[in-house]
């Protein structure tokens, strides 16, 4: 069964069926419920900014959804002056006082993009601002309080950013108090038929197009593709496709054209803080126990050119016991 939420935009839905993006959304909806702050990581395309959409619907919340890209707030006073605001003669410049985007969220929601851009300075005030809901816009002594409910999010690694001394790990840490991972397009391709579905209808809408018949092969050809570009990606394919059609069945060149020329991207692993000695470090999602077991003792049976004797010696087993899990192995293959 599908999740689909409409919001003020026609463009603004959250489309899934896959149970881990179904699941992400109930303890989404349960942490804005709760009015505990939330942090939102995942690859570009993965749709960070439509989960604030998502979260400003759900939350309830009469005032704004304020969205802040701290991209484009690389000078080191732009940030705290756009969002805590700033007195008169603050700074060179200065010449009105002027409020910040804090108060226009407030009663609403603060999306806050691309955390990890901040500079030390302003990652202490967002930690004062997470943590107590305090500020004090610049050139002043007073604090401010805000109600707005805070979200954030980052396409880039805060581990990695943190063990090499560019973000706190203090704000780290607060960030994760609820955190939200959202999984790459690749992760969730039965996601995509309806997905893909969707942009259809669309592309043809803004397009003022007929909506085209795509072949029953497109769904088929689509899931063997990793999309770097996740959600967004497929959007643009799609996109593009129903601005080049013609004819009454849709034609396959132009994704087979966009797949062939897309380098594959190294994918996104933000989850975990993973250690580059680990022997874990290529898995993404955990493997079981019984998986680790059966890849130990394959590995043995390799290094061991298929001396049973040698590879139980290095897995510290009896030669029967490794005996007994080959002939197991064996009979689930078949």
């Amino acid at each position: 069964m599908s999740s689909i939420l409409k919001n003020a935009s026609p463009a603004n839905f959250i489309i899934t069926q896959n149970k881990q993006m179904l699941s992400i959304l109930q303890d989404v909806k349960s942490a804005v419920e709760a009015r505990v702050p939330l942090f939102i990581t995942g690859e570009e395309g993965t749709g960070k900014e439509l989960m604030a959409d998502y979260i400003h619907v759900i939350s309830g919340l009469q005032g704004s959804l304020v969205k802040i890209n701290i991209l484009d707030l690389n000078d080191e006073d732009l940030f705290p002056a756009t969002l805590f605001g700033y007195a008169k003669g603050a700074f060179a410049g200065s010449d009105e006082s002027h409020s910040g985007m804090i108060e226009k969220a407030a009663g609403g929601v603060l999306f806050l993009d691309e955390i990890s851009e901040l500079n030390p300075a302003s990652q202490v005030r967002l930690y004062k601002l997470i943590e107590s809901g305090e500020y004090i816009p610049l050139g002043k002594d007073k604090t401010s309080r805000t109600d707005a409910y805070v979200v954030s999010a980052s396409s880039a690694d805060l581990w990695m950013l943190q063990r090499s001394g560019k973000f706190r790990r203090d704000l780290n840490l607060k960030l994760r108090e609820h955190h939200a991972h959202l999984p790459p397009l690749r992760d969730r391709l039965d996601d995509v038929p309806v997905l893909t579905d969707y942009f259809f209808e669309e592309s043809a809408r803004i397009l003022e197009k007929k909506k085209p018949t795509p072949p029953k092969e497109l769904y088929t050809l689509l899931q063997t593709y990793t999309f770097p570009g996740n959600v967004s990606e497929l959007r643009r394919m799609v996109f593009e496709a129903v601005r080049e059609h013609e004819s009454k069945i849709l034609s396959l060149d132009i994704f087979k054209i966009h797949m062939a020329r897309k380098k594959v991207e190294k994918p996104f692993r933000e989850e975990l803080d993973i250690d580059d000695s680990s022997p874990f470090r290529s898995f993404r999602k955990l493997p079981t126990i019984k998986k680790v077991t059966q890849m130990l003792v394959e590995e043995s049976m390799r290094r061991s050119g298929g001396n049973q004797s040698i590879a139980a010696r290095m897995l510290g087993i009896s030669q029967p016991a490794l005996s007994k899990r080959l002939k197991n192995a064996s009979k689930k293959r078949k």
